[in-house]
């Protein structure tokens, strides 16, 4: 049934979305690609017409739950630039490859496992002298790659066609392992070697990976070449991608040397092939690296140590960490091949007495599993001493190298130099001499020379030069003031050459420090130039015939205060005099102490300028304001205040515990610990502050008295008594005690009483008191413990719980309680007792059996038992 025009364009928009939330799943899915390779054989030619058959290989981590480009966009252009045509290829196969056995001498190995898609199609061009790029593109490649500045990039992978004139041309296919396990900081191979079927000289070299284009997008054609490289970073770079301790051999493609800490490093190879002497095409793999923090068990040293500096004692150590080595032994050889030293230390420290080639040698296991053996040459010729300067500092003007490299033995042989613009590989020279650079961009360049001589020493040196479009100036002002009758020096710095405008009244106007006498004010301008920089900036001087000032009004203050000075003037410096106090005499407006009636006067001047004025500050006494003692009250209690004033009017605060906050003597009655009263003092006499003071009343915490809960003694037994709660006690009656005026008499009793009552009052230190009392029985028996026959805890408040009762003892260790069967079901120290619970659970009508163990006041151990029936 056809659809109308409304519908039918509705029924598109849903299609139109439904494809665009696909692709945009597709998208999201694809961002683990880690990475590629492409490489071409050659059909032959039909017509003028020539064929290639091509393949694309994509890598990604196995299990990411990622997925390939199904079909990916091949994208064929002219090397001028000119696009030829896309194509859409599906995957042609898959495979997952693993790396499984790593061996008994490395730890925590990593996981080494790549997903593998394979994209066949084919390429048929028409002749072209320039030759053609075949470009593909992923939308990004994993994340948090380490030598890359934390961005999340995409990829492009590209081979390349020659021309007409080697057409006929098949590629370089890398033939080198896709695995590898890298050790974080430990010495590794790694092989991209690379097979050319026509005979092709092959010459490898680290280069830029390549990002996407179009925004990456999976389905997208890439972009036109040249393509842009992703943005290194973390001190990386396209020639340097795993650090400065990583080679790649241009004539075998093997990668060595020791791993930079743990992570992912995106690594591409070019291997450029050379026919006739000619680069022909370049190849291109790219892989990210996984180096783990894993270790081996190796020998592992740098590829040589140089002595070439200012000592000849070495301090060499295994580059490997391995919790595996067991053993490290050293032996150093002289160049005839003698053993000179030998160690079994973990760091090789050595002095060599003369100059010339050693060789170190480390074996570590000797005798044992993973047993390793490496050597290293050591060179010994020290004063070499890598110097030099860079004349020129100026954008878009040469800059000149000079070599002021020194040395003591041999000669310098070769000059490796890199001045340091970071937008390009083709600022480097092999020149000892001569080398001249210019700088497109402004900003600090970090210029390193690596130099070599002829005994085999090499060192480097690194320094930053600032390259600018103007030379800085500085002034140390930039306007100033004179009087007419003047002349001022002018004062500025900076690298070159000044000329200053104009030059009237100017003396050394080709100095940065020119003096000037100006009749009118005058702009002066400073023209720098430095190695063919100019820069020009001003300078102000302003002239005047004579110096403004008006002072403030006459002023009253109370006595003793502290008052700014105001002027207003247009004066360069101040002279404040008086008999005052002046805190700071030299600033236009100073603050003043004054304790009686005096004038202040202050002089301005600009240069031979300069204006007069005076100020009379007057005084007046604060009126008196004494509020009294501090005092202490007890808990609950009054205050009675006591103020004393001169002032014609007065207030206390706070006002809301005061009985009349504007009576001179009012009734405080404060509701917190400490409170400050304050008292303020006013009068007429002219001193607009009121005089002040504080009372500090402090009251008392409420005396709780405490001595104790009542108690049992025997006869004759001592019995320590404590009270709390104040700092004096009084006892009464002082029957029994030892002292009745002290917190902690001790008491004994010589015939038993069913009831010795004390009366004991507590005493803070203003003087209050409370009372409290304490009732002790003294038993005639001796010491034991009594324990009820019975006990009814139905929580009536009466015997509902089952406790001791310790005469005569100091502690008792334990009380036991015991059910039928002879299982503890309660167990106490001291006089606590039990509920008739068990784990929560109320107990029925029964008879338990208890125990307790105590030691009296003669530390005589007592032991008792019996039992009890607990009675619901």
């Amino acid at each position: 049934m056809p659809l109308d025009k409304r519908t039918g364009k509705a029924a598109m928009r849903k299609i139109v979305l439904i494809l665009t939330l696909i692709a945009f799943s597709f998208i999201a899915k694809a961002d683990h690609i880690t990475g590629g390779e492409m490489f071409y054989t050659y059909i032959g030619n039909s017509g003028g017409t020539y064929s290639y058959n091509v393949t694309l290989k994509l890598f990604m981590r196995c299990n990411s739950g990622r997925q390939f480009p199904d079909p990916a966009v091949i994208s064929i252009f002219e090397k001028g630039g000119t696009r030829i045509h896309d194509l859409n290829t599906p995957i042609s196969s898959r495979e997952t490859i693993q790396l499984t056995s790593f061996g008994p001498c490395i730890t925590d190995p990593p996981v080494v496992c790549y997903e593998v898609a394979y994209y066949h199609f084919v390429v048929s061009v028409p002749a072209s002298a320039e030759g053609y790029v075949v470009a593909s593109q992923v939308n990004y490649r994993i994340r948090g790659i380490s030598n890359l500045d934390g961005s999340q990039v995409g990829a492009t992978y590209t081979c390349d066609i020659p021309g007409t004139a080697a057409a006929d041309n098949n590629s370089a296919v890398f033939v080198g392992s896709d695995l590898v396990a890298v050790c974080a900081n430990n010495y590794f191979t790694y092989s991209f070697a690379a097979a050319d079927p026509d005979g092709d000289q092959i010459r490898y070299s680290f280069c830029s990976a390549y990002n996407s284009t179009n925004g990456g997008s999976n389905g997208t054609p890439s972009g036109n070449p040249p393509y842009p490289s992703v943005p290194y970073g973390n001190g990386f770079s396209s020639s340097g991608p795993l650090g400065g301790r990583v080679t790649i051999d241009p004539n075998t493609g093997l990668i060595s040397g020791v791993a930079p800490p743990a992570g992912v490093y995106v690594v591409t190879v070019c291997a450029e092939e050379i026919r006739n002497g000619t680069v022909i095409g370049t190849q291109r793999k790219d892989l990210q690296i996984n180096i783990a923090d894993c270790n081996i068990a190796a020998a592992t040293l740098e590829p040589d140590y140089m002595l070439c500096g200012t000592t000849r004692t070495c301090s060499v150590n295994n580059l490997s960490t391995s919790p595996l080595i067991l053993s490290t032994d050293w032996d150093v050889f002289s160049q005839a091949g003698v053993n000179v030293f030998t160690s079994s230390s973990t760091t090789l420290t050595y002095t060599f007495p003369t100059n010339g080639v050693y060789t170190i040698r480390l074996i570590v296991n000797r005798g044992h599993d993973c047993t390793d053996t490496t050597t290293a040459p050591i060179y010994v010729f020290p004063g070499l001493l890598p110097d030099f300067n860079a004349v020129g500092i100026c954008i878009g003007k040469p800059t000149v190298f000079i070599d002021r490299t020194t040395l003591i033995s041999g000669s310098v042989n070769s000059w490796s130099w890199d001045f340091g613009e970071s937008t390009t590989t083709n600022d480097v020279s092999t020149s000892q001499n001569n080398n001249v650079y210019t700088y497109p961009f402004t900003g600090p360049k970090d210029i390193r020379l690596i130099v070599t001589t002829t005994d085999g020493c090499r060192d480097t040196v690194i320094k930053t030069t600032e390259i600018i479009d103007k030379p800085p100036i500085t002034f140390a002002f930039r306007d100033t003031l004179i009087c007419i009758t003047d002349q001022v020096q002018l004062q500025a710095s900076g690298t070159g050459n000044f000329t200053w405008s104009p030059t009237t009244n100017m003396i050394n106007a080709n100095t940065p420090n020119p003096t000037v006498a100006p009749v009118v004010t005058t702009i002066y301008y400073a023209d720098l130039e430095t190695d063919g920089c100019k820069n020009r900036d001003s300078v102000t001087v302003a002239v005047v015939d004579h110096v403004d000032l008006s002072v403030m009004n006459d002023t009253l203050i109370c006595r003793g205060d502290t008052i700014r000075l105001h002027i207003v003037s247009d004066g360069l410096h101040y002279t404040w005099t008086s008999a005052g106090q002046i805190i700071d005499p030299a600033v236009q407006n100073p603050s003043v102490i004054t304790q009686a009636s005096a004038p202040y006067h202050v002089l301005a001047v600009i240069g031979s300028c300069s204006a007069n004025g005076n100020i009379n500050v007057n005084t007046v006494p604060y009126p008196t304001a004494k509020a009294g003692a501090d005092t202490l009250i007890c808990y609950n209690t009054f205050a009675q205040l006591h103020a004393v004033t001169d002032g014609s009017s007065w207030q206390w605060t706070p006002a809301s515990t005061l009985t009349d906050a504007r009576s001179l003597t009012p009734v405080a009655h404060p509701v917190v610990p400490v409170t400050n009263y304050i008292f303020l003092s006013f009068d007429t006499r002219g001193c607009p502050k009121p005089g002040r003071d504080t009372v500090m009343v402090t009251m008392l915490p409420k005396i709780i008295p405490f001595a104790g809960h009542d108690t049992s003694v025997i006869v004759n037994q001592p019995l320590q008594l404590h009270a709390s709660g104040g700092d004096h006690y009084v006892w009464s009656p002082n029957f029994g005690l030892s002292a009745d005026n002290i917190a902690d008499p001790v008491a004994i009793f010589g015939e038993p009483s069913n009831n010795v009552r004390y009366r004991i009052e507590v005493f803070n230190i203003a003087g209050c008191s409370e009372v409290t009392s304490l009732s002790i029985r003294v038993f005639a028996t001796g010491p034991t413990v009594f324990v009820p026959t019975a006990f009814t805890p139905n929580n009536d408040g009466r015997n509902d719980v089952l406790r001791p009762i310790a005469v005569g003892m100091k502690v008792i260790e334990y009380f036991n309680i015991y059910n039928r069967w002879g299982q503890l079901i309660f167990t106490t120290r001291g006089d606590k007792g039990w509920d008739g619970m068990i784990a929560g659970q109320q107990q029925g009508n029964n008879t338990y059996v208890w125990m307790v163990k105590a030691i009296d006041y003669n530390d005589k151990p007592y032991f008792e038992k019996g039992t009890v029936t607990l009675i619901r």
